[in-house]
């Protein structure tokens, strides 16, 4: 059996996959090596993941793990990988960028330019197996344009700097039950602001009919597009031009709740830079199950 999992900061998606195909999905919070020691990704994958294991071990034993998340740079890796193999001795761990899992999950051997619109975000040209080249993201703080923690935080700052009108304040205010002091509390005092402020995201959805907040979730996107997905096609000697990037078949695909539930929107940023989405999902993990098919081997 393999593990897969797909991690963010909000929450990790797992599937165990037997060696004749068949598959069970678990969630669990998220896992980031940025924001969390080794004993805490340790503490959090026993206590969440293990218990919905437990009934299925049976089946045979872990041979191989292959973790995507969030947070998982060169340096940071190895805290999951060593959470990980403490709780998984025998098996063979291999941890990756949710980047990566992204990419593999929207487009399995063939290249294209994947972008994740999530509680964070990020993008990268895909040569069909690595990351040939990627944007950095740099986080909520510095980035992650297209993000819901970012764009939770504009909304948030236009609403306190009375940008968005009265009413809309007073309804938000009042939805999430908040004071001006209850805001700056979350965000400089408590631990995951980046979550919390991914949760007030969702005030967008809701309110979306209206044209003030229409506008917001327009101009973040732009700003996604023209700070990330640009740089690709305007890279010299990796895809030239929007127009000989689509004459050659070159995809752009995005991965992510704040992607899905706002596809909308998108589509119109997109196509308003002469952009073509070739596909967008909710979660790469279908993806990353078909692509990693190969790995799983009989236990032995």
């Amino acid at each position: 059996m393999i593990l897969i999992a797909d991690s963010g900061s909000t929450k990790t998606a797992w599937s165990l996959m037997t060696a004749n195909g068949h598959h069970q999905e678990f969630k669990t919070d998220g896992i980031n090596p940025m924001l969390q020691t080794e004993d805490e990704i340790f503490a959090s994958v026993s206590n969440q993941l293990l218990p919905q294991l437990g009934p299925l071990m049976w089946a045979g034993t872990v041979t191989a793990i292959f973790f995507y998340g969030a947070g998982c740079t060169p340096e940071k890796k190895v805290l999951v990988a060593q959470a990980l193999k403490r709780i998984f001795p025998e098996a063979e761990i291999s941890v990756a960028s949710d980047m990566l899992g992204a990419a593999r999950g929207l487009f399995g051997a063939k290249q294209g330019v994947a972008c994740i619109l999530g509680t964070g975000s990020g993008s990268c040209f895909y040569d069909g197996e690595n990351i040939a080249w990627a944007v950095p993201s740099l986080g909520y703080v510095l980035g992650d344009e297209g993000s819901a923690a970012t764009l939770g935080k504009r909304l948030v700052g236009d609403i306190l700097k009375n940008q968005l009108g009265e009413d809309l304040k007073t309804t938000f205010l009042s939805e999430y039950n908040l004071t001006q002091a209850d805001i700056l509390d979350h965000v400089y005092k408590q631990p995951f602001p980046n979550r919390w402020l991914a949760n007030l995201a969702r005030f967008c959805h809701a309110h979306m009919d209206d044209p003030r907040i229409y506008r917001l979730v327009y101009e973040h996107f732009d700003s996604f597009v023209t700070r990330n997905v640009k740089q690709y096609f305007d890279r010299t000697g990796i895809m030239g031009d929007a127009s000989t990037a689509t004459t050659n078949g070159l995809q752009v695909g995005f991965i992510g709740s704040v992607a899905f539930y706002y596809k909308d929107v998108l589509r119109n940023v997109m196509a308003a830079h002469n952009y073509r989405i070739a596909k967008i999902v909710q979660d790469p993990l279908d993806g990353l199950i078909e692509y990693h098919r190969k790995d799983v081997t009989p236990t032995k």
